[in-house]
């Protein structure tokens, strides 16, 4: 399933924009927020890769493996790195410490012996101790010097070398050899609590050690590598990244001979698993649903194939399964099939589909991240906490994550945190810093920040028309008797002749936004003048009319019950900009917005939703801060302490006037926040440190600037014969013992074919 998001980490350059009107920060009581221990309803949802042990996967063939692009650089340390950077690298480098089934960091015995703190105080000191077997692909040992080189490059000191990141290694004071080559003293200027993130993946010194290597060398090859596969070629113009066995390799042997990473964009996953390019690939729920349908047929009437995947398949039942895959009923598809000679060519196709996908697996998981929706907070109705919690309570969290999850047959609990998932070390569901949906108690914050029923209609300045402070700012007395009324209904008379202008006028923007491929929800109109307009016309005042069918001159007909509904303040409606991506692949996204949508229209709050093409919509919109109301994720994390703060770290005023806001896109922060963040990754005891990020966790609800919806799904078609792989919630792949149970063909790797 396609979701728009954002890697953790590598996005940290600063951007500059607008700079928030910050105020003081409303906080809840935060009942029970610190409380220790993890949360006894946590439960990870398990990885499903069709577990084999190594002696029943065959040894040899190669593998295709589907990926959005061939990744802009090979360097996961720049800005542009992106998820198929991290799962290439992680198959050709060091990592130290990689996340296990529940998303807790693990030492990782193929690099490393021992790794710890051997010292507190005076500072910090951590020993590690290599894997004496451990060596890159060109022989020479994995030692302190690409320790050492790393730091350099990432500490911040020497600004050519082109980063994204460096959080963590701008506190590491000195890096030494230890009693012998294979031990590597690391010691630190400040405490760092998550130094088990450091050097992973661990490039060799050769990349690291000068900027060149460094900015453009390992952007499109990395001749010295480490793990179970090496670097064969990159072909961009084929879409495909190839790697064979690391025959230097030292660990278990990889049972694959090669591994290729291919090219190949979401909505063409169908076509690719069909026609045999691919035989790994992230799909969409529609992808999902046609090999479940292919695997419900592949019989006939449900039963095995004859001969190999989907041999069995027969027009009738070919026939009925296409029919229902396109919407048709149980009955619908009978009668499809009493007119299957007209239709023998599509049966025919989707017959050879179905023959082909009948040979996958769907494997399944939870993804290990959420779908937030974010509140721009920088400026307008959103920069009041007031407004930003009313509609965080309005939202139903739980029907949002029913719509996305239970369909696919997935646990639909809204996360309880922004710093962890369900299953990981500490969770703890700290939302009820927040309150529970609650629409009552959304429309009294609503009030109290001003936002009335009916405000959008009238002015606080005009409530008292003909008042004494208003007159006396004219220079004029108050009049008294029969003079001051007819005053008061001129006045009135001409009012209503404005608004009923006002409301043409909107109409007609109203008209051209949706034109433009905007369009506004719970913005009605008023209707004409003759219909509930203001205003009398020419046939109310002809003799010989209805009694009581006209009112006297100047009185304005009452605006319609929806106008009434509308929140509005000083004659303004509450109306946010709604932000969605347009892409085929971002269907659940549009669901989950229509539904937020019809829950802020339940309570007056009107939005202009606008679609916009997936490849902008975060570059011109999420990160520069043109929209009131989005959805993205945010992956998870094994230390929350160093990737959650600047996500959420206040933003800071530039010298020049703008802000940076490093990765907080919601621009909504506090001292407190940032102050616990500080104090969590300094804090070597980890059972402090968890408490520390639950007491942050619990003020970022209580900002509402973002609101957790639900874990992503994810869903990754499977040839069936594959082992080892598929849906790894939070693990890391291991890559060697990737393989197909019975040997495939060992086709050339980089033409598609097996």
């Amino acid at each position: 399933m396609s979701h728009v998001g954002v890697p953790r980490g590598t996005a940290r350059k600063r951007r500059s924009v607008a700079l928030l009107a910050t105020g003081v920060l409303t906080i809840p009581v935060l009942a029970g927020c610190t409380s220790d221990g993890e949360d006894p309803t946590s439960v990870a949802v398990p990885q499903d890769i069709a577990p084999a042990s190594r002696d029943r996967v065959a040894d040899g063939s190669t593998l295709n493996w589907a990926i959005d692009a061939v990744p802009s650089t090979l360097n996961a340390f720049q800005a542009d790195a992106d998820g198929a950077t991290t799962r290439i690298t992680g198959a050709l480098l060091p990592s130290l410490f990689p996340m296990d089934a529940k998303g807790e960091p693990r030492l990782n015995p193929d690099y490393l012996e021992s790794a710890k703190v051997i010292e507190r105080e005076p500072k910090q000191v951590v020993l590690y101790k290599l894997n004496q077997q451990a060596v890159w692909s060109d022989g020479r040992e994995i030692g302190a010097p690409d320790f050492v080189a790393q730091w350099r490059a990432l500490s911040g000191k020497d600004s050519a070398f082109w980063t994204a990141r460096n959080a963590g290694y701008e506190r590491i004071e000195k890096i030494e050899r230890g009693k012998d080559d294979l031990q590597v003293r690391v010691t630190f200027s400040k405490p760092y609590a998550d130094w088990r993130s450091l050097f992973s993946p661990l490039y060799p010194k050769e990349v690291t050690g000068s900027p060149g290597t460094f900015n453009d060398g390992a952007r499109t090859t990395l001749r010295n590598t480490a793990g179970p596969f090496r670097l064969r070629s990159v072909n961009k113009p084929r879409g495909t990244v190839v790697l064979d066995r690391n025959p230097r390799w030292w660990g278990d042997e990889a049972r694959l001979d090669s591994l290729v990473f291919r090219a190949v964009e979401p909505g063409k996953r169908t076509d690719a698993l069909t026609e045999g390019t691919v035989d790994v690939a992230d799909i969409d729920p529609a992808t999902a649903n046609s090999i479940a349908l292919a695997a419900r047929y592949r019989g006939g009437n449900g039963g095995p194939p004859a001969h190999g995947p989907g041999a069995g398949i027969t027009p009738a039942a070919a026939l009925r399964s296409w029919a229902l895959a396109h919407g048709s009923d149980e009955e619908a598809a009978e009668t499809a099939q009493a007119a299957r000679e007209e239709t023998r060519e599509a049966v025919a196709v989707y017959a050879a589909e179905q023959k082909a996908l009948s040979g996958f697996a769907v494997r399944k998981s939870l993804e290990p991240s959420y779908t937030q929706l974010a509140l721009n907070g920088e400026a307008g109705p959103l920069s009041d906490d007031r407004v930003r919690r009313a509609i965080a309570r309005t939202l139903d969290r739980q029907e949002l994550a029913d719509a996305v999850l239970k369909p696919l047959g997935l646990p639909a609990k809204p996360p309880g945190s922004h710093l962890a998932l369900a299953g990981q070390p500490g969770y703890k569901d700290g939302s009820g810093a927040l309150g529970e949906q609650d629409t009552k108690e959304a429309q009294a914050l609503l009030a109290d920040a001003g936002w009335t029923p009916g405000g959008a209609l009238r002015s606080t300045r005009d409530t008292k028309a003909g008042s004494e402070a208003e007159k006396k700012d004219e220079g004029e007395k108050p009049a008294a008797g029969e003079k001051a009324a007819d005053e008061d209904k001129d006045e009135k008379a001409e009012k209503a002749g404005k608004k009923d202008e006002k409301a043409e006028d909107t109409e007609k923007d109203d008209k051209a936004s949706r034109e433009e491929g905007e369009y506004t929800v719970g913005d009605d109109k008023p209707g004409s003048r003759s219909s509930g307009g203001s205003g009398v016309t020419a046939q109310d005042k002809q003799p010989g009319g209805a009694a009581g069918a006209y009112a006297p001159a100047g009185t304005a007909a009452p605006a319609p019950a929806a106008v009434k509904s509308r929140l509005g303040k000083d004659g303004k409606p509450l109306s946010l900009r709604f932000v969605l991506p347009s892409g085929p692949g971002s269907q659940s996204l549009r669901t989950v917005g229509e539904k937020i949508v019809a829950m802020l229209d339940s309570i007056g709050i009107s939005t202009q939703v606008t679609k916009v093409a997936d490849d902008s919509y975060f570059k011109d919109h999420i990160a520069s801060g043109d929209y009131d109301l989005a959805l993205y994720s945010w992956p998870a994390t094994a230390y929350p302490a160093t990737d959650g703060r600047p996500i959420f770290a206040k933003p800071e005023p530039a010298t020049d006037g703008s802000l940076l806001v490093a990765q907080n896109y919601t621009r909504v922060g506090s001292d407190h926040i940032d102050q616990l963040f500080d104090r969590a990754v300094a804090e070597l005891d980890a059972d402090a440190s968890r408490d520390l990020l639950k007491q942050a966790d619990a003020r970022i609800w209580a900002a509402a600037g973002s609101i957790p919806l639900y874990q992503r799904p994810q869903l990754v078609a499977v040839d069936k014969k594959l082992a080892n792989i598929g849906a790894f919630g939070f693990a890391a792949p291991r890559y060697q013992d990737i393989g197909f149970t019975a040997r495939q063909a060992a086709g050339p790797p980089a033409n598609g074919k097996k």
